[in-house]
C-alpha cells in the first residue's frame, strides 16, 4: 500500500522536524484558543488553505468538501427530524453561535473537479447516476449556480449577477470574469463560491448575527495553475487577486471602521 506508505513516512518526518514547534503552539492556544474564522473550501488534494494563508494552529475553523457547498437551508425542514443535520450548518453554529467567529470564508478553485462534475451533468445529463452520491449532492445543491452561469453565458455583454437578493442589508452584484479569460468551468467555480455566501444568509442560527452585523461573509478563490489568491470585492463587484497593491484597499473594505488594528497594520503597508 504506497500510498499508506507516504503517510506514515511523512508522519516519522513529522515528528524529527516540526512536532516539537507545533507541541508549544499547542500548549499556547490549549486553554484559550482564539480563532477568527471559520474557512469552508473544496476536498481538493491540490488545496492547501493552511499554506496560502499561512494560518498557525489555533488560527480558524476549517470545513472542506466536494465543491465548497454549504447547502441553503430551504433544502432542509424546519424542526424535528427534517432539520439539518449534516456538517455544514452544524460548522456555522459551532464557529459563530458557539465560538464567536466574526468571519466566514468559503474558498474556491479553479479546475474544481466538483464543479467539472457539475457542469457535466448539465451539458450531458445521462450521465446522472442515481446512486453515486455524488451526483445526487451536485444536482441538488448545485442548481443554483448553474441557472446563474446560464445567465452569464447567454447574455450578449458582461452581466452583474445578483445574489441574496431578498435581503436588501446584504445584496450583491458580481461580474464574473468580465474579460472572458478563464474557463467555464471555472467560471462556474467562481459562481458556486458566492452562491454559498447566499446559501450560507439563508440559515435561521446567523439571521441575528448577521442582522447585528456581528459577522461578516466573504468568498475566496485559489488559481490551482497560478499559486494567485483571490478575494470578492463587493466595491468591485469581482474576484480580485490579493498582492501588496491590492491588499490594503481590499482589507480597508471589509474592516470595521473603528478596527484600530486593521488601521495600523494598513499604515505599516503603507510605510
Amino acid at each position: 500500500m504506497p500510498g499508506l506508505k507516504k503517510i506514515l513516512s511523512g508522519v516519522l518526518a513529522y515528528r524529527a522536524t516540526v512536532k516539537k514547534e507545533l507541541v508549544k503552539q499547542f500548549e499556547r492556544v490549549r486553554d484559550n484558543p482564539a480563532p477568527t474564522a471559520v474557512f469552508f473550501t473544496c476536498m481538493d488534494s491540490r488545496l492547501l488553505p493552511t499554506r496560502f494563508t499561512q494560518a498557525q494552529v489555533g488560527d480558524m475553523f476549517v470545513v472542506r468538501n466536494a465543491g465548497n457547498i454549504i447547502p441553503n437551508a430551504v433544502n432542509y425542514g424546519s424542526f424535528g427530524y427534517e432539520v439539518s443535520v449534516t456538517t455544514e450548518p452544524a460548522a456555522l453554529e459551532m464557529a459563530v453561535k458557539r465560538g464567536g467567529i466574526k468571519h466566514v470564508i468559503v474558498c474556491g478553485h479553479s479546475d474544481c473537479k466538483a464543479m467539472n462534475t457539475l457542469y457535466g451533468l448539465h451539458t450531458c445529463p445521462d450521465t446522472f447516476t442515481p446512486d453515486s452520491p455524488m451526483d445526487l449532492w451536485l444536482r441538488r445543491h448545485g442548481y443554483s449556480s448553474l441557472q446563474k452561469l446560464t445567465e452569464r453565458l447567454n447574455a450578449n455583454e458582461p452581466l452583474l449577477l445578483k445574489f441574496i437578493p431578498n435581503n436588501p442589508d446584504f445584496a450583491f452584484e458580481s461580474l464574473i470574469d468580465p474579460d472572458n479569460e478563464i474557463a467555464v468551468v471555472d467560471k462556474l467555480s467562481q459562481i458556486n463560491t458566492l452562491q454559498q455566501l447566499e446559501n450560507i444568509a439563508s440559515h435561521a442560527v446567523l439571521k441575528d448575527f448577521l442582522s447585528r452585523r456581528q459577522v461578516a461573509l466573504h468568498a475566496m478563490w485559489f488559481d490551482i495553475y497560478t499559486g494567485d489568491v483571490y478575494l470578492f470585492s463587493r466595491r468591485m463587484k469581482q474576484f480580485v487577486r490579493i498582492d501588496e497593491k491590492t491588499v490594503g484597499e481590499l482589507v480597508a473594505e471589509v474592516s470595521d471602521e473603528d478596527s484600530k488594528d486593521d488601521m495600523k497594520w494598513l499604515e505599516t503597508l503603507k510605510a
